[in-house]
């Protein structure tokens, strides 16, 4: 089965990311009683890479950010448009929209993909 996996890689405050996270692990839930196969947030932790691009400077983090790497599974793209549109219907996602997000939303980096290898 040819998964869909819509990923993001976001710049949060540290001093924010315990708030984050509680609003993550709502989207979560909406995600998944939607549809979505998995959800997942992290944040970064071994990000020193010698001779690659580390996320800090590809997400342009200042000093006191962590970055975040996150995706979403879903059984195809199809089935991807379905639950995103159930889910951005969904009264409480839109309810969060309502306080300020504790990160800046344009620094945000998301985007769609089809799986090539699945192991």
């Amino acid at each position: 089965m040819a998964l869909y996996v819509d990923g993001y890689v976001l710049p949060v405050p540290t001093a924010r990311l315990t708030e984050y996270r509680r609003i993550a692990r709502k989207a979560g839930k909406i995600w998944r009683e939607h549809g979505a196969l998995e959800y997942r947030e992290c944040a970064g932790q071994d990000l020193d890479a010698k001779g690659l691009v580390p996320f800090p400077r590809m997400a342009k983090a200042k000093p006191d950010e962590t970055v975040i790497f996150a995706w979403i599974v879903f059984k195809s793209r199809a089935d991807r448009d379905r639950v995103n549109a159930k889910v951005m219907k969904d009264p409480r996602i839109a309810a969060m929209g309502n306080d300020p997000m504790p990160f800046d939303t344009k620094r945000m980096a998301y985007g769609g993909f089809r799986t090539i290898v699945e192991e």
